[in-house]
């Protein structure tokens, strides 16, 4: 099973999404080289999304040559180091955190309650990492 997050309701295309968290997997070492992905229907039935929207995807990754294709055997995960850079690590902290916020205002929360639960959030991470 591959783990993605489609949200139709962001105004990203779902073959962006796609394509963006299938390049961060690869970049954290989720996805390793020649790893086997998904077929197009299996990718489509799971998420529930048109089959042409993943195929997109996956032409699009090939044509980067992130992906590659077996004729009759799939499409897999190419032998190629994918990094992110810092402005991109950052940029999905942020979008992370927006969808976080704005769940925070929808449950009526005020500015400073969101800022303590970001805050006690940080220290409890903080203090995990020392004890490890």
């Amino acid at each position: 099973m591959l783990p993605l997050r489609i949200d139709s309701a962001n105004g990203v295309p779902i073959y962006v999404q796609m394509m963006e968290q299938i390049r961060y997997q690869m970049a954290r070492g989720a996805l390793k080289p020649n790893e086997e992905l998904p077929s197009v229907r299996e990718l489509a039935g799971q998420y529930l999304i048109n089959p042409n929207t993943v195929a997109r995807a996956y032409r699009e990754l090939e044509r980067d040559g992130l992906i590659y294709k077996k004729r009759g055997l799939g499409t897999f995960v190419a032998e190629r180091d994918v990094t992110i850079s810092r402005e991109e690590k950052l940029e999905i902290v942020r979008e992370l955190l927006d969808r976080a916020l704005v769940q925070g205002v929808e449950l009526e929360l005020s500015p400073e309650e969101m800022e303590q639960v970001i805050r006690e959030r940080l220290d409890r991470f903080r203090q995990q990492e020392e004890d490890d």
